[in-house]
């Protein structure tokens, strides 16, 4: 990695600097978002979708990151499961993910900002609504 290189941070240490990628700080934002229960999955767009069709999981998906020196601030796009408590899984993943990513990076968190982009429904709702009958 060249010092031009964008998207990438640097801590100072007391032997040189830590380069830490934005890329790899959405990479952790989106999986501690989804360890959550009630997380169905993140929100990408077409983009997430064809990369996914194609057979590569994005796992920076649904994720925008802005990091400035020692800080970051986090967005999420989520989609949650139906039946799910809105308000609890938010907080829930604001605190994983706040959690997270100042474990592994050393960086301070100072918002991490939840949008709830669409409700995932169980195959079961999906056939009742369509007015199928299921045969036993």
């Amino acid at each position: 990695m060249s010092e031009k290189d964008e998207g990438a941070r640097n801590l100072p240490s007391e032997l040189g600097s830590i380069r830490i990628a934005d890329e790899v700080v959405s990479v952790i934002a989106g999986l501690a978002a989804t360890e959550v229960d009630g997380v169905a999955g993140m929100s990408g767009g077409i983009a997430g979708g064809i990369a996914e069709a194609l057979g590569r999981r994005n796992l920076s998906k649904g994720v925008k990151v802005e990091v400035e020196q020692e800080e970051a601030a986090i967005d999420l796009l989520i989609i949650v499961k139906y039946g799910a408590r809105f308000p609890d899984i938010a907080w829930e993943i604001q605190e994983n993910v706040k959690k997270a990513i100042e474990s592994m990076t050393g960086l301070n968190v100072v918002s991490v900002n939840v949008h709830v982009q669409g409700v995932h429904f169980p195959q079961q709702l999906k056939d009742e609504d369509r007015g199928d009958i299921k045969v036993k």
